[in-house]
């Protein structure tokens, strides 16, 4: 390739390479999810809930890094799974507001042990590797 599209070689792509790892991470987690009937997206809404409880939509957004165009389908799957309750703000009903049922909640039993599962498989990085990425990932995202 001539030296003026030397930037458009796959090899110089830094979105690659991230972009082929999160679908390899996440790939890692169908095999505990799907028996559950939970995609990896609704699992990271669940565990923000499962931390905070209650919260809008545009907090829910910020912190997974999502816009409510993604966010409203996901959101409305996993209420008439009955994980999640949706309701307008009494304040403003633009707002709504999001909280995880006793459903939801007993959901958390069932997925504890995931993260240790995964961990178990072994990682290529060793954790002090894995911790300098994480903390240049997050550096990424909050850039």
């Amino acid at each position: 390739m001539a030296q003026e599209y030397q930037q458009l070689l796959l090899k110089n792509q830094l979105c690659f390479p991230l972009y082929a790892c999160g679908r390899k991470i996440v790939g890692k987690y169908t095999p505990y999810l799907s028996p559950l009937g939970l995609t990896y997206t609704q699992y990271v809404v669940l565990m923000v809930l499962w931390e905070h409880e209650s919260m809008n939509v545009g907090q829910l957004g910020s912190i997974l890094h999502l816009d409510a165009g993604t966010l409203t389908p996901l959101l409305k799957r996993l209420e008439k799974a009955g994980y999640v309750t949706r309701q307008r703000s009494k304040e403003d009903e633009r707002v709504t507001i999001i909280s995880i049922t006793q459903e939801g909640d007993a959901l958390k039993e069932k997925c504890k042990d995931i993260p240790m599962k995964l961990a178990g498989e072994g990682s290529p990085l060793s954790e002090e590797d894995a911790k300098e990425m994480y903390r240049l990932l997050y550096q990424f995202l909050e850039g």
